[in-house]
């Protein structure tokens, strides 16, 4: 298994990670991601250690912390041999501050996924979307003192537009408070918004980025194709919602392209489209979901191998997307402002 820094950070990370968002089934929502309980959740951290995945990703809003409960259980007795991250931010209740970044609900929130991990620190807690209603300042203080108190190793960011993550950056500094190192953002080849301002900003600031649902929400696996009904599984069952939108032409261009070159590699489509994602700059990790053991052992079939420079053209023009302002038009000046990956245009 291959291990990255970790943004500028001095922690290493595997490639690839597991996400628990499968894990716990406690509500309507998460059901359709998937109901892991703790015995299923054990078998797929044994398996991921057995490859070298020992990063798990979780966050406290999914299925009402039971997922936070299950990884728990799953790591009992072996806490020292994995790492952990953890998100804050969401509503974990119905009161007015069971919500938010403030520094009375991150306290809060932190010590309650501490006992439900049954754990004493978090490798990397990651603020799950940016608040606007509470400073910057106050989040970054309550995310230091968390730090220095050794509940927290680092610091990281989830979900925030790139003024946010420059904002808070930039209030590290000032105040020399620990500093976000990590960014987990939407990146798929089916979701390339994260290239336009995001990724520039990661790699000139440092940080590194994890991808989440890097199978563009259930719609990389190989089994939503042109002309035939949708299978049985996670967006039949609505798993979609809240996810963003893709228009069916594109999405089955851009399937025909990973066809094509799984055919070529002699692996699976998920597989092509993982490791796309691996070669792309400034990427620290990529989390990887599973419903079953299947799954998992598939996702970790996507290491160990590159796609050659003509595979990854021919994804990049697949799913090329016309930017939006100021993207466009910076793009006529790329000798001054260049983009980190080749820009191919949309067909």
């Amino acid at each position: 298994m291959e291990f990255r820094q970790l943004g500028k950070s001095g922690l290493k990370v595997p490639v690839l990670s597991l996400g628990t968002g499968t894990f716990g089934g406690s509500n309507e929502f998460f059901k359709k991601w998937g109901a892991t309980d703790a015995k299923e959740a054990t078998r797929l951290v044994d398996i991921c250690l057995e490859a070298g995945v020992n990063f798990f990703d979780t966050a406290d809003i999914y299925s009402q912390g039971m997922a936070e409960e299950v990884l728990g259980a799953a790591i009992k007795g072996r806490r020292d041999d994995v790492l952990i991250s953890t998100k804050a931010t969401f509503a974990t209740g119905e009161g007015p501050n069971d919500k938010g970044s403030s520094r009375y609900h991150l306290i809060r929130a932190c010590e309650a996924s501490l006992k439900r991990l049954g754990t004493d620190h978090i490798d990397v807690y990651f603020m799950h979307g940016f608040d606007a209603l509470t400073p910057v300042e106050e989040t970054l203080m309550a995310l230091d003192d968390l730090v220095r108190s050794g509940k927290v190793r680092y610091i990281g960011c989830s979900n925030f537009s790139g003024w946010h993550v420059m904002k808070s950056l930039a209030a590290s500094e000032k105040h020399g408070l620990s500093r976000y190192v990590s960014y987990q953002g939407y990146y798929s080849l089916v979701g390339r918004d994260y290239e336009e301002e995001l990724m520039p900003l990661g790699l000139d600031q440092g940080l590194g980025l994890m991808v989440w649902s890097p199978l563009g929400w259930g719609r990389l696996t190989g089994k939503i194709r042109r002309g035939q009904p949708l299978p049985e599984g996670r967006i039949k069952q609505g798993g979609d919602v809240g996810g963003p939108l893709v228009e069916d032409e594109y999405l089955y261009a851009v399937v025909d392209a990973l066809d094509e070159v799984a055919k070529e590699t002699e692996k699976t489509v998920p597989q092509v489209a993982l490791n796309w994602l691996l070669q792309r700059p400034g990427v620290s990790n990529v989390v990887v979901g599973a419903r079953n053991e299947e799954q998992l052992r598939q996702n970790l079939g996507a290491v160990g191998w590159n796609l050659t420079a003509a595979q990854v053209a021919k994804l990049d023009a697949a799913s090329a997307r016309h930017p939006v302002y100021p993207y466009w038009h910076q793009r006529g000046f790329g000798e001054r402002n260049p983009a980190p990956v080749p820009l191919a245009e949309a067909a």
